[in-house]
């Protein structure tokens, strides 16, 4: 079976390259599953229900997000309603949504998505490790496919974890920083892995904003009100082959496309 996940989407640049791309995508690659970070598809922070409707929509079975999922107060009830939209699952218990599900695909393939949040350099939440490590037993006597979504800022926290879940998880992908690494793998235990997914969104950006208002900031050291940039967009992706019979990785592609 093969994975389709699209790198953290950045407001309407990101929207409509998804809407323009993902068709090819997905009849190129063949893809089972179509998943999305889309913590800041909404106006560049956070997401609605509004905004979650138009990515499905446009054909993305499964939303992921991070940090800034909470952006929006009005998704808090949404998240509650529709389990497509995750957050990340090491949470404190009783944050709305949940962080993890089980998916099907048209041919019946049974897959689990789970949506994970970093430390280093992050809000101090539970531990992921920990919460892996305590969930992974029950999931894998349910499916042998489990996809991840890793949204982390230090390199060093995703390649642990990634190498701590290997020979479990089918995949680790890494996003947050919105620049796509160049170290897609297969780890040796058969986990596909790459550090960063990228960003989909406006390139002539800073990580998608516009740029003079973080030049600013960076030089002055004062608040400034940013805003999503314009102009040409570029969407990062991966493309995962499993074998849903193990849940080990076959192959792993690193998707780059501009306009």
């Amino acid at each position: 079976m093969n994975i389709l996940f699209i790198g953290d989407i950045i407001g309407s640049p990101g929207r409509k390259a998804l809407k323009e791309c993902l068709p090819a995508l997905v009849e190129k690659y063949a893809s089972d599953l179509i998943i999305a970070n889309g913590e800041n598809a909404a106006g560049g922070f956070g997401i609605t229900q509004e905004v979650a409707g138009k990515l499905f929509k446009s054909g993305v079975d499964v939303i992921t997000s991070g940090n800034h999922i909470w952006d929006k107060k009005e998704v808090y009830d949404f998240l509650n309603r529709d389990s497509r939209l995750l957050r990340p699952a090491n949470y404190p218990d009783g944050a709305p949504g949940v962080g993890y599900g089980m998916f099907i695909t048209d041919s019946g393939i049974k897959v689990c998505v789970m949506n994970l949040a970093g430390r280093v350099f992050m809000t101090p939440i539970d531990c992921p490790f920990q919460y892996a490590k305590k969930r992974f037993p029950r999931i894998l006597e349910e499916t042998k496919v489990l996809i991840i979504d890793f949204h982390a800022e230090a390199t060093s926290e995703k390649i642990a974890f990634g190498r701590m879940v290997d020979g479990q998880a089918s995949a680790v992908i890494g996003t947050h920083t919105h620049v796509q690494t160049a170290d897609e793998k297969i780890l040796p235990g058969g986990t596909a892995y790459i550090t960063d997914a990228g960003m989909t969104g406006p390139d002539d950006s800073v990580i998608g904003v516009e740029v003079d208002p973080i030049i600013d900031k960076f030089m002055v050291q004062t608040p400034r009100r940013f805003e999503v940039a314009k102009g040409p967009w570029r969407l990062n992706a991966v493309s995962i082959m499993i074998d849903e019979e193990t849940g080990r990785a076959i192959s792993i592609e690193r998707i780059n496309m501009m306009k």
